[in-house]
C-alpha cells in the first residue's frame, strides 16, 4: 500500500520548484504517517471484532470456537459442627426413614460433599452435563449426567438422563446453592433430601410476557419415595406448573407440583416395644403434592413449600405379618433471607410436620404387634425446627456461613446445633436457577 502511495506523490511533484517540493513532500510524509496509524488501528479493530464474534454464543446456537470446550468447575464445601444428640441416632419421628442423607452435620470437623461440574454444547442441537459428587467417604456418585436440547423451538426444551427434578421449588437447586447449610424438613421426610432420577423430562414455557412454565417426567423410580422397579417402563411420573413475573420491583414465581410412585417392599428398620429390632416394609402407592412460591427483591427473598403426601397399600412386619397401611402427612417451611450488607445476609427458617392420619391394619386387628411396637410411624409427635443463619460473601466465588438450629425432629428430643460451613467455587460455574 505504501508503494502505490509514494506513486501518487511523485507524479504530484512533477514541475513543482525545488523549495516547493520540498515543503510538500515534509507535509505528504506527515499525511502518510497519520494515515499508517489510522490503518493499523483499522486492522487492530477489526482483529478484535473478529475475536468477540468468535466467543459469543448466538441463541440456541454454540459459538464457533469456544462453545465445544467444556466449562469446568469444582465446588469444595466443609462444615465444623456441634450437636447436643448424636447425628448418627437421627430420625423423624412419624415418617418412615428415606435412607437418604437426612441427618445433620457430623460433629467436630467435617468434609462436605464436593462437586464436580462439567457442561458444553454439544453441537447446535444438544447441551450435556455431568455433575459428579465425591463424598466424605471417598466414593464418586452421579448427581446429575444428562442432555439438553436446544433448537426445538416454540418455547419445548427436552431433557434426558439423570438429574434434578422440576417438581417444586429447591429441588432443582445445587446442595451448594442452598440458602441454609441443610434441606428443609419436608424435603427429609418425603423426598429423602431431594428428587433426582433416571429419566425424561419435557418442558413448555409460553411465549407471554409473564412466565408460565409447564413440564412432565417419566422416571425409572430408582430411589425414595419409589423402590427401584426392575421392569420395563417408567417407575415414576411427575408433572409441574409455574408461573411468574415482576412486582413492584421484586420478582416472584410460584408453583404446583405432583408426584406418583409405587414403592415394592420399601423397607426400613425400627424397634419394638421391648427394644427388639425388627423390620418393616411397604408396598403400594404414594402419591405426593407440592405448592411451592418465591419473592425476590435486591435485598429480600422469601421462600416456602407446602407438601402433602397420601400412601396407600400394605405393610409387612417382620416379615411375618401383613395388612394393610394408609396415610396422609403433609409438611411445610417457610423462609426469609436479607442482605443487610452487598456482602453479608441473615436468615431464618421455621419447618413443620403433620404426622396425620394413620391406619395401620396389623394394630387394627388386635391379632399380633401393636402401636407399640411401631414407634416409628404410630406416633402423635408432629416434628419442627427453627434455624437461623448469617453468611458472609466476599465474592461471587466463596461464602462462609454461621447456621444455628433447634431440631424437635425426634420425639421428646431437642437437638441444639451450630455449624459452621464454607463453600468455594473454582472454575467457571453457570448461573443458579431463581
Amino acid at each position: 500500500m505504501q508503494r502505490y502511495l509514494w506513486c501518487a506523490v511523485a507524479l504530484a511533484m512533477v514541475g513543482m520548484p525545488a523549495h516547493a517540493q520540498d515543503a510538500e513532500i515534509t507535509k505528504l510524509r506527515e499525511a502518510l504517517r497519520q494515515l499508517q496509524q489510522q490503518v493499523q488501528q483499522l486492522e487492530k479493530r477489526l482483529q478484535d471484532a473478529e475475536t468477540r464474534t468468535s466467543t459469543v454464543t448466538q441463541p440456541g446456537r454454540p459459538a464457533a470456537s469456544t462453545a465445544f470446550n467444556p466449562e469446568i468447575s469444582l465446588i469444595l464445601q466443609g462444615t465444623l459442627a456441634r450437636s447436643s444428640r448424636d447425628p448418627e441416632t437421627y430420625e423423624i419421628s412419624g415418617f418412615a426413614p428415606s435412607g437418604g442423607e437426612v441427618g445433620p452435620a457430623p460433629r467436630g470437623f467435617g468434609l462436605g460433599e464436593s462437586e464436580l461440574i462439567v457442561s458444553a454444547n454439544v453441537d447446535p442441537y444438544f447441551r450435556g452435563q455431568l455433575v459428579a459428587a465425591l463424598t466424605p467417604e471417598n466414593e464418586v456418585e452421579v448427581e446429575e449426567a444428562f442432555f439438553q436440547t436446544l433448537a426445538l423451538g416454540r418455547g419445548f426444551t427436552l431433557k434426558g438422563g439423570r438429574f434434578l427434578s422440576g417438581i417444586g421449588y429447591q429441588n432443582e437447586i445445587h446442595q451448594h446453592a442452598w440458602d441454609f447449610q441443610d434441606a428443609p424438613l419436608a424435603y427429609k421426610a418425603f423426598l429423602g433430601g431431594r428428587l433426582n432420577d433416571d429419566g425424561v423430562q419435557a418442558r413448555w414455557v409460553a411465549p407471554t410476557d409473564f412466565l408460565l412454565e409447564l413440564g412432565a417426567e417419566a422416571g425409572r423410580g430408582r430411589s425414595f419415595p419409589a423402590t427401584d422397579p426392575n421392569k420395563n417402563g417408567a417407575g415414576a411420573w411427575s408433572a409441574f406448573a409455574h408461573v411468574g413475573g415482576d412486582l413492584a420491583g421484586s420478582a416472584w414465581r410460584a408453583g404446583l407440583s405432583y408426584l406418583r410412585v409405587k414403592p415394592s417392599d420399601r423397607a426400613f428398620e425400627d424397634t419394638d416395644s421391648l427394644g427388639a429390632p425388627t423390620t418393616q416394609s411397604f408396598t403400594g402407592e404414594s402419591k405426593l403434592w407440592i405448592a411451592d412460591f418465591v419473592v425476590k427483591s435486591r435485598e429480600l427473598k422469601l421462600q416456602g413449600e407446602y407438601f402433602r403426601r397420601r400412601e396407600e397399600g400394605d405393610l409387612t412386619f417382620n416379615d411375618t405379618f401383613t395388612d394393610s397401611y394408609n396415610s396422609t402427612q403433609s409438611g411445610w417451611y417457610a423462609q426469609a433471607v436479607y442482605r443487610f450488607r452487598p456482602q453479608w445476609r441473615v436468615g431464618y427458617r421455621y419447618d413443620r410436620l403433620d404426622h396425620g392420619e394413620v391406619s395401620n391394619g396389623i394394630v387394627d386387628n388386635g391379632l399380633g404387634p401393636t402401636a407399640a411396637d411401631f414407634p416409628l410411624l404410630m406416633t402423635d409427635h408432629n416434628p419442627t425446627r427453627s434455624t437461623l443463619m448469617v453468611d458472609w460473601s466476599p465474592t461471587e466465588f466463596s461464602r462462609l456461613r454461621l447456621q444455628f438450629a433447634q431440631d424437635k425432629s425426634r420425639a421428646g428430643v431437642t437437638d441444639d446445633q451450630v455449624v459452621l460451613q464454607y463453600v468455594l467455587s473454582l472454575g467457571a460455574h453457570g448461573a443458579h436457577k431463581f
